[in-house]
């Protein structure tokens, strides 16, 4: 099986290249908008009794200054840009809907509900699900979002909305009783891949609303999903997180047998490892370049974002930005990478998240 440890060559640091500004309490996700030249990103605000309110900052890409705030009435956390009509769509993790921002205008203009609550065997309302990543298929009015099951007898599912409608037309279920994390699209050859974490890599046919195959895959912690648009691969992170090893141990006796921490590089038609890229601690967050032949991670608990040849998978860059790097954004054009830094533990409590630029 190729692999990419052995001819995986240090890479030089390039911490010169990188400025950074501390933006909000909570980031998560970001996205670059070409049509609007400017960042957006997702603030939570946090919890507790410190917790900040829940908007997106609108920042400018070259210096990072905030904009805009774009006031939320629910917590914000992923994200996926739809440029060609102004939209960004945010989840709110904790509430099981997705809020409509207008770019263009700088403010939310609608919430669509996924779920309702049930009441559980302790007589008590909650959501089955909650939230995580979100893809868009421009073209054909669509919008997918996951939805995490962390109970063992219920699947996790894919919620599809029309874009022109702001409804859900379907959820789709099978996504496997575990979280599934993972979340990629392939609008031409109409698919949707997702990953959960009992190793599994499920794909569903956008235009069948079904489960369409489902492959075991060599990485047990399956994060995010970049898809090489113009061949047959998967770049997938397999994080290697201690705290989720023990977590699926107890939910479904998976047995680990590799140490994770890596970019397995998967034939999406098959779901057969290609190669095995190593990572710095916690890789999380991907993104590919393909016209530069460029793969960037975020690598959580190393605190650095790693940059990789997408065909050699030799490393040819680290970037620290300290002290949790967690999600990326692209300006093609200008060849910059935007990077959403949570803190730590260790780090002042109630202190603003930052934004990271690096000019590559």
């Amino acid at each position: 099986m190729p692999s990419a440890f052995a001819d995986n060559a240090p890479a030089a640091s390039a911490s010169t290249a990188v400025q950074r500004q501390a933006v909000a309490k909570g980031l998560y996700e970001l996205a670059y908008s070409p049509k609007q030249n400017a960042v957006f990103v997702a603030s939570s605000g946090g919890f507790g009794d410190d917790a900040g309110p829940a908007q997106v900052l609108r920042l400018n890409p070259a210096t990072l200054a905030v904009e805009t705030r774009i006031p939320l009435e629910r917590k914000a956390f992923g994200v996926v840009l739809d440029d060609a009509h102004n939209r960004l769509y945010v989840g709110n993790t904790v509430d099981l809907s997705v809020t409509v921002v207008d770019t263009a205008q700088n403010k939310a203009i609608g919430t669509i509900q996924l779920m309702e609550k049930k009441t559980g065997k302790d007589g008590k309302a909650a959501y089955t699900h909650d939230l995580r990543e979100l893809v868009v298929d421009s073209a054909g009015n669509r919008l997918y979002v996951t939805g995490h099951s962390s109970q063992p007898d219920v699947s996790s599912v894919l919620f599809v909305i029309d874009t022109t409608t702001l409804k859900v037309i379907n959820t789709i279920d099978g996504l496997g009783n575990a979280k599934a994390p993972g979340l990629a699209l392939d609008a031409a050859n109409k698919r949707v891949y997702t990953s959960n974490l009992l190793a599994d890599l499920v794909v569903v046919g956008t235009d069948s609303n079904k489960v369409v195959a489902q492959h075991k895959i060599a990485a047990e912690q399956p994060m995010n999903i970049a898809l090489d648009p113009a061949g047959k691969r998967l770049f997938v992170t397999d994080q290697g997180s201690e705290f989720l090893r023990g977590y699926q141990a107890k939910s479904s006796g998976l047995v680990s047998k590799h140490p994770g921490q890596r970019v397995l590089v998967l034939d999406r038609s098959t779901g057969k490892e290609l190669a095995s890229i190593p990572t710095d601690a916690g890789p999380l967050g991907i993104l590919l370049d393909a016209p530069r032949k460029r793969l960037y991670v975020t690598n959580r608990e190393a605190g650095t974002v790693t940059a990789y040849n997408s065909d050699s998978y030799q490393k040819v860059a680290t970037y620290k930005v300290p002290t949790h790097p967690n999600s990326l954004a692209l300006d093609a054009k200008n060849n910059v990478l935007f990077v959403s830094i949570k803190n730590g533990e260790k780090d002042d409590k109630g202190a603003d998240e930052s934004v990271a630029r690096i000019q590559l």
